[in-house]
Order: structure tokens, then C-alpha cells, then sequence
């Protein structure tokens, strides 16, 4: 993905739904002079695509809060423990 046709491509394949439209909407109402502001706001989708695209990553976003605390909580009784 390194031009916007490819990530408006990756965005209508692999994106969440809605996230195309709401890549649109957040680039046409960004000041195309601005070109943080524009790399920011691709950048978000391209991370959101490569989440999407990602087994792993999908599978941590997917845990539910207590199980990350679960896990959390080990951690720091194993560092307390040292």
C-alpha cells in the first residue's frame, strides 16, 4: 500500500466495514496542503488494514479486558517476585 489507490483498494477488501467511507470523509475534509495532516490520516487506515491483515494482532484485540488483566497481573507478581 503505498500509494492512496492501493490503500483505497486494501480499504474495500480488507478494511473494516465503513472504513473506506470514513477514509474519504477524514481526506476530503483534511487541507490537502496540509500534508501531515493527510499522512496521518493514512497512515491510521494502513495500520487498521495491516490489524486486519495480521492473525495475531487480530487475536489480542480480540481478548477480552480481564484476560489482558488476567495476564497483566501474573506479569507484575513474576516482577515483584524477582
Amino acid at each position: 500500500m503505498r500509494t492512496l489507490a492501493e490503500l483505497r483498494t486494501a480499504l474495500s477488501v480488507w478494511g473494516i466495514p465503513g472504513d473506506a467511507d470514513k477514509f474519504e470523509k477524514e481526506l476530503a475534509d483534511a487541507d490537502l496542503d496540509d500534508l501531515t495532516r493527510v499522512r496521518e490520516i493514512t497512515q491510521a487506515y494502513r495500520h487498521r488494514v495491516l490489524l486486519r491483515c495480521d492473525p495475531q494482532a487480530m487475536a489480542a484485540l480480540m481478548r477480552s479486558t480481564e484476560d489482558v488483566a488476567f495476564e497483566l497481573g501474573q506479569k507484575m507478581a513474576e516482577g515483584n517476585a524477582r
